[in-house]
């Protein structure tokens, strides 16, 4: 982040914290009345809209009932809204006065996973992918409670609108899971269109936070990610005979070993890295060397320049052990990097100003101070990019009840992961706390005026 957009930012939110400030007498909110309002929208309106969402989840890129949904909801909200922008994206506009433009994202897609939770609702769906293959469905990241929060958060703001004063530009995103439709949105011109923001906001629902907590950090929030496609060619022969061939699998078997020597020998100790083999395919008969094999890699890195070093190094690695074992140099080892998103920063400033919001309009017990667990990463780091100039704020929110976590701890089951087909979160007070928590960033951004 550079000097000039780190000063620009801060003044802006130091101007806007004052006029908060002298505004609190004359439009003071209870908070404890929004508390109340959020959970009867939940038991009367948002809950079987959950259970509609999870047991209908849709693939990356293929949201297409769900962004149907999502756009008829924000417009019974009275959100002004425009359709298939980056492929499935929905943007909703909605204009109260002079103030801040303030992005509220949410991502919409499921993963190919075969739910196995046990709950009442649990997903029961297929889809047919873009590779033409037929996967069943799951949200097994919480993408369920994002957008139904989302629909919450706006009912909510239409109401109050006496409260704030703006316009806020609600995103729901199609492919957070491909890591690919913030980067659609943008394409398409989505800053262009609607304006871009004077601030960026999201929340991920979390199994390793407890219900009732929120958490963001003041700097990095997530890894980046990267997918890396890499294919070893070879010489077909039989099994009987490997002298008359090369053989992909013992060649790829060799990379696999050797991409792990990146992280213990190539990167520094002290910065976080991850290679991961997450699938090889390759052969089709016990006595066939094949001519083909594939692997499937995800890079993680805390840092920009990390990142480069460690896909420099693969495509390195992955191209001489080819070499090594005698792959011609018409016949090398081919590496593609085929999706990709960068680290999540949250702005310092914002996310210091959000956070004492949190503890001052939710309460102290509400937050929980921010500590990496995992190497996840998020696509929203696109809409937040240094070179788009809007600060962002993202935010966890507990969806685990503390007795899961006490059970574990006394050699109950473990908590689930996300990706897990036994993911499950508890969605009244996943969705509820993370639709109180954006209606309190949004009053403090964007006062009443």
């Amino acid at each position: 982040m550079n000097l000039l957009r780190t000063t620009t930012a801060a003044i802006a939110l130091a101007m806007a914290a004052s006029s908060a400030t002298a505004m609190a007498d004359n439009h003071a909110v209870d908070h404890n009345a929004i508390k109340a309002a959020v959970e009867a929208d939940y038991d009367g309106y948002l809950a079987p809209l959950f259970v509609h969402f999870h047991e209908n989840p849709e693939l990356s890129f293929l949201e297409n009932e769900t962004a149907a949904r999502m756009a008829q909801e924000l417009r019974d909200a009275g959100v002004e809204v425009t359709e298939g922008v980056g492929g499935t994206g929905v943007v909703g506009m909605l204009e109260n006065g002079e103030g801040p433009l303030i992005l509220i994202r949410a991502d919409m897609d499921g993963l190919p996973v075969q739910e196995k939770s046990g709950l009442e609702y649990a997903s029961m769906a297929t889809q047919v992918g873009q590779d033409g293959v037929e996967y069943p469905v799951m949200h097994a990241c919480g993408h369920d409670v994002h957008i139904t929060s989302l629909v919450g958060t706006a009912r909510k703001l239409v109401e109050m609108k006496d409260n704030w004063s703006g316009t806020i530009m609600f995103i729901v995103q199609p492919a957070e899971e491909r890591v690919g439709g913030a980067k659609a949105m943008l394409a398409d011109g989505l800053y262009e269109r609607f304006g871009t923001p004077d601030y960026a906001l999201a929340f991920h629902v979390a199994s390793v936070l407890p219900t009732g907590k929120v958490s963001a950090a003041e700097g990095i929030q997530y890894s980046s990610a990267d997918s890396v496609d890499i294919k070893v060619p070879g010489i077909g022969a039989h099994g009987a005979s490997p002298h008359a061939g090369r053989d992909p699998v013992y060649i790829a078997s060799q990379i696999v070993t050797a991409l792990q020597s990146i992280v213990s020998r190539e990167v520094q100790p002290l910065q976080p890295a991850v290679i991961t083999v997450g699938a090889f395919h390759s052969g089709s008969k016990h006595n066939i060397i094949s001519d083909l094999a594939e692997l499937q890699l995800t890079v993680r890195a805390n840092d920009e320049r990390v990142r480069e070093q460690l896909l420099a190094s693969i495509e390195r690695i992955a191209v001489n052990v080819g070499k090594a074992h005698g792959l011609p140099d018409d016949m090398p080892v081919e590496v593609k990097v085929s999706e990709g998103t960068p680290v999540t920063f949250n702005d310092p400033t914002l996310a210091r100003r959000l956070n004492n919001v949190i503890k001052r309009d939710l309460g102290e017990e509400y937050f929980m101070p921010f500590k990496q667990q995992g190497m996840g990463a998020e696509d929203f780091s696109y809409f937040v990019a240094e070179d788009m100039g809007v600060p962002g704020y993202y935010f966890a929110v507990g969806g685990t009840p503390q007795a899961a976590f006490d059970a574990a701890e006394n050699g109950g089951p473990a908590v689930p992961s996300h990706h897990s087909p036994l993911f499950k979160v508890s969605p009244r007070p996943s969705v509820t706390l993370g639709t109180r928590a954006m209606i309190a960033a949004v009053l403090d951004l964007a006062p009443a005026s």
